[in-house]
This record gives C-alpha cells, structure tokens and sequence, in this order.
C-alpha cells in the first residue's frame, strides 16, 4: 500500500488545480492536496510550523513571485529546503530548467497537452514519492 502524500500544489490557474485533483482521484489515490494560488500562500502555509508537505509541486510562471523566486527563497529556508520539489510547468526553456536544478529541485516536469499523457507523468512522480524515504 503506497503511503499518503501531503501536496502543496502552488498553481495560480484554477483549471490546472481542478485537473490535479480530478487526476488524483482518477488514479484512486488517497494524497491530501492543498492547493494555494501565489508563492506568498505558500509561505503563510509553509510558516504553520504544524503543517509540512512531502512534496511541492510548483508551477514557474506565476503573477508576483515567480516560481524561479519563490524556489529561491524557499531553498534558503533551513527549516524548509528539505522538502522536495517539482516544477509542474508547460516552460520548455533550457534556462529554466538549468537554473531550477541550480537551486535544488527534485524534478522538472512538463505538462502535456493530452490529459491521458498528464495522468501517466502524475502517476510516475507521485509514486516515486511514496516510496521514496526522506
């Protein structure tokens, strides 16, 4: 039995949260998702000292923090910069990718134009997680 995942999902776009939680549901998961819609929700989250995810998933292109900032600062946090973090994006800019891993993601994921090719890419890196020991 795969264990449950605490996702903080930072998504400023509305459909994508609604596609996450459909997926999630399609894939009989059981993952609690808190979905919040800037980088400064994550922090006011993340500042809960009861509340830590086993995982961020994080989109790059977001209005007043980017993700690239949010991941900057998130990084610096000695209390926060153990816990993993995606990039969830549709940027396929080498750059990006580059200065992401330079800060210290876990993985970088694409979104697919296809639903079916989003579930599989969501499946994937959720079940990692759940095994994974951190």
């Amino acid at each position: 039995m795969k264990k449950k995942l605490n996702i903080l999902l930072i998504e400023d776009n509305a459909i994508e949260v609604i596609k996450m939680e459909r997926t999630i549901l399609s894939l009989k998961l059981n993952h609690k998702i808190t979905a919040v819609k800037s980088a400064d929700e994550a922090f006011i989250i993340l500042e809960q000292k009861e509340y830590f995810p086993d995982i961020i998933l994080l989109d790059l292109n977001m209005p007043k923090i980017s993700g690239i900032e949010f991941l900057s600062a998130f990084k610096s946090n000695d209390d926060l910069r153990h816990i993993p973090i995606v990039i969830l994006t549709t940027s396929d800019f080498q750059k990006d990718r580059e200065e992401c891993y330079r800060i210290g993601i876990a993985g970088y994921i694409l979104k697919p134009l296809k639903y079916k090719d989003y579930v599989k890419k969501i499946d994937v890196v959720l079940s990692y997680w759940c095994i994974n020991e951190l």
